[in-house]
């Protein structure tokens, strides 16, 4: 048992101040130091600095490691001109990211506050620097394959990850399924791979609704996406529209990352099904999509949270730079209240979505936390000053074992 001592909580829902925690793997107490030591009297007891604050691990709930090399390789600016360029450069993108450049992505995410990640994987070349990584990891094993003749070798190779993946016995680690899109998934692997997600219940994510490209193809099979098809996969036609695509989906709760170029009818389906929508806001930024519209997910209250996306669309894996570009970039938002919103989507609401037992500083929830070390008293303005100044992250615990930092 240990007994943390700062000077202030940020729960994510409320700031307490001279409180401590209790915790093993999971938080036991929350109150007076003096109460907690009577209440656990062989417990180490760590004294914070001045000023410290603690507040949940950060969750970043879809990252693609397996393409953390890249540095200039791929194109910005455009999401077919970067597409191209990712296909162009995949075989060396994938040569150049060995375990040591991934493991050093995942600990970069660790020195960034993050405990917990959602990989993408599209080939397991990730298995085992997520397995080693010290974060919890939901491993979200990629399906993709739009041609129906390709089908069952498509999915056979998806069985084979899934199953290494499930083979992985270590604390806080999910294997889960993704569904790349709706324009790269036939319909009958996406209703297989869901057949598997149902029967296990497995987490399920999938991107959707990315570009004004995937828009077009998906309304009527035209639009910039319709030489790429016919040039690259010999497809004059969408395999399933964006209505039928979400029809799959219902009754899962999934992860829907980006969701820039979503309609109504498709915003209702979301509430509906109680989904989730995964915001990118550097990835879309640089692949030139759209901004995603913040105000009209939470006026039908639609779950959103926040994630980096990889290396191939970012500049760097860290959670509170992310907040701070959507922050800026989300201009009609009021500001305190929208700051309040990037930190919950980066703690509590990512934990909900990915049904994790953690993203909170409260008794029974798993002792993932961040210590902060802040320059002044916090005000009723902590959550932007959180975004803004980047305050050192001096200990991060994850399932109550300290990976970063000196007791």
């Amino acid at each position: 048992m240990t007994i943390l001592v700062p000077n202030y909580i940020l729960t994510p829902n409320i700031l307490l101040k001279d409180k401590a925690i209790a915790f093993e793997k999971t938080i036991q107490s929350i109150g007076n130091l003096e109460e907690l030591q009577q209440k656990f009297p062989t417990a180490k007891v760590i004294q914070l600095q001045k000023n410290s604050l603690v507040m949940p691990g950060l969750i970043n709930a879809h990252v693609h490691v397996e393409f953390s090399a890249n540095k200039n390789q791929l194109s910005y600016g455009d999401f077919l001109n970067w597409l191209y360029s990712v296909i162009e450069n995949r075989e060396d993108l994938m040569a150049d990211c060995d375990l040591t450049c991934m493991s050093k992505a995942i600990d970069n995410m660790l020195e960034n506050g993050i405990t917990t990640f959602g990989a993408i994987s599209s080939h397991a070349m990730d298995l085992e620097a997520c397995q080693n990584a010290k974060q919890n990891v939901v491993f979200f094993n990629e399906l993709i394959g739009s041609q129906a003749g390709m089908a069952d070798a498509l999915f056979t190779d998806f069985l084979a990850r899934l199953d290494a993946s499930k083979a992985v016995q270590r604390e806080g680690f999910f294997p889960a399924v993704a569904i790349h899109s709706p324009y790269s998934v036939h319909p009958i692997l996406i209703q297989k791979a869901l057949g598997i997600v149902k029967n296990e219940k497995l987490k399920l994510t999938a991107h959707f609704m990315e570009s004004e490209a995937e828009r077009n193809w998906l309304d009527s099979s035209s639009g910039d996406f319709k030489e790429f098809f016919q040039t690259l996969l010999k497809q004059d036609k969408r395999v399933s529209d964006a209505k039928e695509f979400l029809s799959y989906f219902d009754g899962f709760e999934a992860l829907l990352t980006h969701a820039v170029k979503t309609n109504e009818e498709e915003l209702e389906q979301i509430v509906e099904q109680n989904h989730t929508i995964i915001h990118c806001p550097i990835s879309n930024r640089l692949l030139g999509n759209p901004t995603l519209n913040i105000k009209k997910l939470n006026e039908k209250k639609i779950r959103w949270v926040v994630a980096t996306d990889g290396l191939s669309s970012n500049y760097k894996l860290d959670l509170f730079e992310e907040m701070k570009i959507s922050l800026f970039m989300h201009s009609d938002t009021p500001l305190l209240p929208f700051a309040q919103q990037l930190i919950k989507g980066t703690t509590v609401h990512a934990a909900e979505a990915l049904g994790l037992n953690t993203g909170e500083i409260v008794e029974g929830k798993n002792a993932d936390m961040l210590v902060l070390d802040l320059n002044t008293k916090p005000n009723e303005e902590l959550a932007i000053h959180l975004i803004l100044h980047r305050y050192n992250i001096s200990k991060v615990f994850i399932n109550g074992k300290l990976e970063k930092g000196n007791e």
